[in-house]
């Protein structure tokens, strides 16, 4: 048997769900020819309980509990329309015993979306660490409440997870105490190559030598090291910076400003192309201020690139703002993909599948041959987007130039 044989027989990707279709992929992309279906059977009893099952040969009694042994067991779990993310957390435990108890090696946790990393302290000092002192306003916030997100991963690692891989995780507070946790075997997968081959490669911006006429927006202190270090792996010596800063001013109001530290400036900034990076996005508030921001600038574009898209109805109302011209998410969050769930944001969306990124990576962390493919993303794009159209438009036209491949 070949390296790559063994290796995909060595591993098991399993879902949520039978039929996730995130999961599938992921499945897919890691070498898995079996179906999730044919791997585990997701039981639940006239009670309504929940129990996994990884399918056994029923004639076999010679390797009772024993069926994954020395096996690497990928949980990939995404949220969905159908179950609430406490259904989905309960659902990894069981998952992740069921596999622990029936010999797996390891257990490795997919959430490209954290689970409860909204709620990354509680109401001491001693629950959770942030950047900054915690002021007596920001404790109060969480009184009366628990620490939720470290008791899902003190949870997680009773229940036989080993690794815990995410995507763009928005806390320090959650990665401190993941990584604190799970002692090494916390992953916090950062998409920079994602957002760089597709701002390179697509025509979403444009822009001259080098990178002239384009400049890159970090909303906040906050994204500063994760725009720079796009910045830098562009390398395009024309392109700039941009630095704002906000200032919140009530639950959904916010003040932008250009941060004193910007190494751009406003006349600078004249006619170029922006794009700006977050790495979620709830409400709209703070994006459609910062874009209608950018506007007093006179820019050619702005683009907002954000990891995890909330698709709220408020959310989804705001960002149909013309201030923002076109929106480029991941599908951490694959309702995303959902026509219905994207609205009228369907004609500026574009999304980047994630899942055979997510394969490499998870490949690298289990130490498995790397995954043949040349791709790191695959493209989703509603026909309702006219760049689509055209992009169509033009595949055809160049079929029947002259020495066209």
């Amino acid at each position: 048997m070949s390296q790559a044989g063994s290796a995909a027989s060595d591993l098991i990707v399993v879902g949520n769900s039978s039929d996730d279709p995130f999961a599938i992929d992921v499945a897919y992309a890691m070498g898995q020819s079996e179906d999730i279906a044919d791997l585990i059977s997701m039981k639940s009893f006239a009670n309504s309980e929940f129990c996994p099952r990884f399918i056994s040969d029923e004639q076999d009694f010679a390797n009772i509990g024993n069926k994954l042994q020395g096996k690497n067991v990928v949980i990939v779990s995404t949220s969905n329309l159908l179950m609430s993310r406490q259904s989905l957390a309960m659902r990894n435990l069981l998952i992740a015993r069921a596999a622990k108890e029936n010999g797996a090696a390891e257990v490795v946790l997919v959430e490209p979306d954290l689970y409860y990393s909204a709620q990354d302290r509680g109401p001491r000092n001693d629950l959770g660490t942030t950047d900054a002192e915690r002021s007596e306003e920001d404790r109060k916030k969480f009184d009366g409440q628990p620490f939720t997100a470290k008791l899902y991963a003190q949870m997680l690692r009773l229940a036989g997870v080993d690794h815990v891989v995410t995507v763009h995780n928005h806390s320090s507070a959650v990665q401190s105490m993941f990584s604190e946790v799970f002692e090494g075997g916390f992953h916090n997968l950062i998409p920079y190559e994602i957002y760089i081959d597709y701002l390179l490669n697509s025509n979403i911006v444009n822009y001259g030598k080098d990178g002239a006429g384009l400049a890159l927006c970090a909303p906040d202190e906050g994204a500063r090291d994760f725009v720079l270090e796009m910045f830098a792996g562009m390398g395009l010596s024309n392109a700039r910076f941009v630095l704002l800063d906000k200032e919140r001013t009530g639950e959904r109001d916010v003040a932008i400003t250009l941060h004193a530290e910007s190494e751009s400036t406003f006349e600078q900034l004249d006619g170029h192309d922006i794009v700006l990076f977050d790495d979620m996005v709830r409400t709209g508030s703070t994006v459609v201020q910062s874009c209608q921001f950018l506007k007093q600038i006179n820019p050619g574009k702005t683009v907002f690139a954000v990891s995890h898209f909330y698709a709220s109805d408020e959310g989804r109302e705001k960002m149909a703002s013309p201030s923002i011209d076109e929106i480029v998410t991941l599908n951490t969050i694959p309702t995303i993909l959902n026509r219905d769930v994207q609205g009228r944001l369907r004609r500026k969306m574009v999304v980047l599948k994630i899942e055979k990124w997510l394969a490499r990576n998870l490949c690298e962390i289990l130490k498995l041959p790397e995954p043949q493919s040349n791709s790191l993303y695959q493209i989703d794009m509603s026909s309702k987007n006219e760049r689509f159209q055209r992009k169509i438009w033009l595949s055809e036209e160049l079929k029947e130039l002259p020495n066209s491949k």
